[in-house]
């Protein structure tokens, strides 16, 4: 049955806050449709304030880890989203059919550099989250738009 399914690979930076969420979406909320997975150019670990912002809609990814785009370049990927402009510029080619998508969503440590308060820091992390879980319901259409 899984191969029936689509395969995507979220693609950020670091592998640590926006692809993390994303994969986490869709192999909760859209598991009879599609199959995610996520990684970065570079990784950077597991962002905790990602994971608490998981954990208040009932998605835990604390058990997801930081992987290398590398791991990912010989899958039979049917799309690679790329969640950020950097992932974007820096994606590699990837062979066979998979159709590269951007879905660039705002880094929610940098919108939370100046919070004063881990709350006022989730306040960012909520927005992107929200807007990423828009997105994976949105899909499969928006995924085959240019």
């Amino acid at each position: 049955m899984s191969e029936e399914l689509t395969k995507i690979l979220f693609l950020c930076t670091g592998n640590s806050c926006r692809s993390q969420m994303a994969e986490g979406f869709v192999n909760e909320l859209r598991s009879d449709e599609f199959r995610a997975w996520s990684a970065g150019v570079e990784t950077h670990g597991l962002n905790l304030l990602a994971v608490k912002a998981m954990a208040e809609v009932g998605i835990d990814i604390s058990h997801h880890t930081s992987k290398l785009v590398d791991q990912f370049l010989d899958k039979d990927l049917d799309y690679v989203v790329t969640v950020c402009d950097h992932a974007k510029e820096s994606c590699p080619m990837f062979l066979g059919k998979a159709k590269k998508v951007h879905a660039g969503f705002e880094d929610p440590p940098a919108l939370a550099a100046d919070a004063k308060t881990e709350e006022d820091a989730l306040v960012y992390y909520r927005k992107v989250r929200d807007e990423i879980r828009a997105f994976v319901e949105a899909m499969p259409d928006n995924l085959n738009n240019d």
